[in-house]
């Protein structure tokens, strides 16, 4: 064969195999995935193959292995056939029409009953909710559970992180989860690590990826959850890591960006529902299966309100966008009023019609974001949607800078808010480990409203006139953004 018949033959058989390879991503990439999504990996892998299959192999499946969705299934089935009628409840009489409905979504999707005879408070001080917690686990008598995405000793929270060692002297039951990745990224974590240990605490490390050690799942598909159990009788829960505000990141430093927060203070039998999150959450890292009790003691009862709760787990080892379709029924439900807190704000089309759809049927819509951006990806996603919104009639409020709005929270009329750590974006959808708080309840809702009127007082409107003398090169980017936002 002559080196010309020799080059054309591989010439061939490289053509031949780019075309199997374009067919084959045709036929597995959009399976059970949302047309942009398999339209944006397509499009990554017909274009720059070897690094979009390459990427597609490493990240492609948005969902957990299968033996934690197992388990999850397994949990979610037990709870939901011993809670069987626990529900306790205000009078119903006096819900919106709509608001039965959407605790049967939740209760469907996450397993977990509407729980009445709840108090609860905000915090919206970063270093008050941390002294909050210390306080709490400075009082516990038999154990204390904290699970947060990001966990790390340093000045600002030595005291609680200090507090969990003193309860672990005194003999309490001390057992702390953190997300592996999130929380290897950020400074001190081998000596938070150690510090944990010398404590005398139990930890574990959450969605690790550790091949080595046969630990292994997309590396994105992260626990972003936030919550702290003492003894069963309060819980604390939200946007709130355990970390500086400043993230010790040299760029925020530089910038002098502060984080700003939301955490709900929580009592009542609702607790436990908190409670089964982390003992589901520490049984898939572990493989010590939960007694009844860690799961559905639901006794304890609150006068402080009476609020109506419902706690709503979501993530990667659920089927559903559990939280995703939550906020849409609330955004189809309301009536009179929608106010969204979200630093990381880039809707799917579902939600972007939901919201459209509510101010064209005369509800008012505010949204409320960080005037900066801390992540350039999603910060610039998030801004190719204002044009759309504004025109719908959204008052787009931005939290004036040096400040990251990090608080995730929303209200709709005067009678129900959700808040927890999820954001309104593909990664909290889909990507993240989330857990959400439903509260039916007019004097919560009348807190919230207090902390979004803070919020207006420290922001400023952006106006769509304004908004059309952005220079083409941010367009550019806000766009480009935009159409990586669909990968996952």
């Amino acid at each position: 064969m002559t080196p010309a018949q020799t080059t054309a033959l591989i010439g061939g058989i490289l053509l031949l195999i780019d075309l199997v390879v374009r067919i084959i991503a045709i036929i597995v990439v959009p399976r059970n995935r949302r047309p942009t999504a398999g339209m944006a990996w397509l499009l990554a892998i017909f274009f720059i193959p070897y690094i979009g299959i390459l990427f597609f192999l490493l990240i492609g499946n948005p969902k957990l292995p299968k033996s934690r969705r197992d388990k999850q299934e397994q949990v979610d089935r037990f709870i939901r056939e011993s809670t069987h009628g626990v529900e306790r409840v205000s009078d119903s009489s006096v819900w919106p029409d709509w608001f039965e409905g959407v605790v049967r979504l939740n209760r469907n999707l996450g397993a977990m009953p509407l729980i009445g005879q709840n108090g609860a408070r905000l915090i919206g001080d970063y270093e008050a909710s941390l002294d909050a917690m210390a306080d709490a686990v400075d009082r516990a008598t038999r154990y204390v559970h904290a699970e947060f995405y990001i966990f790390a000793y340093d000045s600002t929270t030595a005291r609680f992180i200090d507090a969990l060692g003193n309860a672990a002297a005194r003999g309490v039951e001390v057992r702390v989860l953190l997300d592996h990745i999130a929380s290897r990224r950020v400074k001190g974590y081998n000596r938070t690590l150690r510090r944990l240990t010398d404590f005398g605490i139990e930890w574990q490390l959450m969605l690790p990826v550790q091949p080595l050690k046969g630990r292994y799942q997309r590396p994105d598909l992260r626990n972003h959850r936030k919550i702290l159990v003492v003894d069963g009788e309060i819980a604390y829960m939200g946007s709130q890591n355990v970390i500086d505000r400043s993230y010790h990141k040299r760029s925020n430093l530089r910038r002098g960006l502060k984080w700003q927060e939301l955490v709900a203070e929580v009592e009542g039998p609702i607790v436990s529902g908190l409670d089964a999150i982390f003992a589901t959450d520490w049984y898939l890292e572990t493989g010590e299966a939960p007694s009844r009790d860690e799961l559905i003691p639901f006794e304890q009862e609150s006068e402080l309100q009476n609020l109506d709760c419902q706690v709503v787990p979501s993530g990667p080892g659920y089927q559903n966008e559990n939280n995703l379709k939550l906020f849409l029924a609330l955004l189809y439900a309301a009536r009179e009023r929608i106010i969204i807190t979200s630093p990381y704000f880039v809707p799917d089309e579902a939600m972007l019609r939901a919201i459209s759809g509510a101010t064209q049927r005369g509800v008012h819509v505010e949204l409320f974001v960080s005037e900066i951006g801390d992540q350039a990806l999603v910060y610039h996603a998030q801004r190719s949607y204002y044009e759309a919104l504004l025109r719908a009639g959204v008052r787009i409020y931005m939290y004036k800078a040096p400040f990251i709005l990090h608080a995730k929270h929303f209200t709709i009329d005067d009678d129900v808010a959700v808040i927890g750590s999820s954001n309104m974006d593909i990664r909290s959808f889909e990507l993240n480990m989330e857990v959400s708080l439903l509260v039916r309840g007019a004097s919560f809702v009348r807190e919230m409203r207090a902390v979004e009127d803070g919020y207006r007082r420290d922001s400023r409107e952006l106006t769509l006139d304004e908004w059309m003398q952005q220079p083409l090169r941010s367009t550019i980017l806000d766009n480009l953004a935009r159409l990586t936002s669909a990968l996952q």
